[in-house]
């Protein structure tokens, strides 16, 4: 649930920087922007970021994750034994 919770709660801030865009606070032909609309941006991109991020740990955590992590886990050397203690 808590998953599910941060993957929307990670979109909703871009749908509002794509209504930043729409509405004409930031135009990019000609490049101009409101003060209001940067920090909006800003503001929501970080709220997003966090979600997002949140998500991502949280699918990690429960292994969704594990082809992304295949390399790491083939790469790793095989652990030696230790040597015996001399007295």
């Amino acid at each position: 649930m808590m998953l599910v919770l941060s993957i929307v709660l990670g979109i909703i801030p871009l749908l509002g920087v794509v209504w930043i865009f729409v509405s004409g606070m930031i135009t990019l032909a000609p490049p101009s922007a409101t003060v209001d609309g940067l920090f909006m941006t800003l503001i929501l991109l970080s709220l997003s970021l966090c979600f997002l991020l949140n998500a991502y740990w949280e699918m990690r955590d429960q292994g969704m994750l594990a082809f992304l992590h295949k390399k790491q886990a083939d790469a790793a050397p095989a652990a030696k034994p230790a040597a015996p203690k001399v007295s």
